[in-house]
């Protein structure tokens, strides 16, 4: 199994949205917007329906643990995706596949348009865990709060979510561009 990255970089994630937007592709707009701004698995993401964005919280029992998770998202980020949903069913999946009658993509099709927005704008590493992976990055270097996001991704020790996220890479790389001998 590969060690995937984050998007780390506001400008390339930024010129990603703009991108999507443009070309109208909806469904991988919404699918990196709600990855990036909810820290979800995306197993969980690919579960939701635009009912669930309509909802103060998210309401769900994640796949990969069974545990319930309630969680509310940025009203801002919320607001933006109801008003690109706002002509579709509540019971239509978010992230919708172009087979067949409201079904989800699946986990290998979201892998796939992942890796091709790492290989356009040269970000190596990148995989459907990168979505979280860059909500985890970003709120840890806005807050610094390694025990709320550990809390929020579930996890078992500080060390690891650190490591996870990329920053234990991050100051590995700091570290060595300004040691010298």
């Amino acid at each position: 199994m590969k060690f995937v990255q984050p998007f780390r970089d506001p400008e390339i994630i930024a010129a990603i949205k703009k991108d999507l937007l443009n070309r109208k592709n909806l469904r991988n707009y919404i699918l990196f917007e709600v990855g990036i701004n909810t820290g979800l698995r995306i197993s969980d993401i690919l579960q939701l329906r635009v009912r669930d964005l309509k909802q103060k919280y998210l309401y769900m029992t994640e796949i990969k643990t069974g545990k319930q998770k309630t969680f509310e998202m940025n009203p801002t980020v919320r607001r933006g995706l109801l008003d690109l949903l706002q002509d579709r069913d509540d019971d239509e999946y978010l992230i919708r596949s172009r087979e067949g009658v409201n079904k989800p993509i699946t986990r290998n099709m979201a892998y796939k348009i992942l890796r091709s927005l790492g290989e356009k704008y040269k970000v190596n590493g990148i995989g459907t865990h990168s979505l979280r992976k860059t909500y985890g990055y970003f709120f840890y270097k806005k807050t610094g709060d390694i025990a709320m996001l550990q809390k929020i991704f579930n996890h078992s020790d500080p060390a690891f979510t650190l490591r996870y996220i990329g920053i234990v890479q991050d100051t590995i790389n700091a570290a060595t561009r300004s040691f010298r001998v």
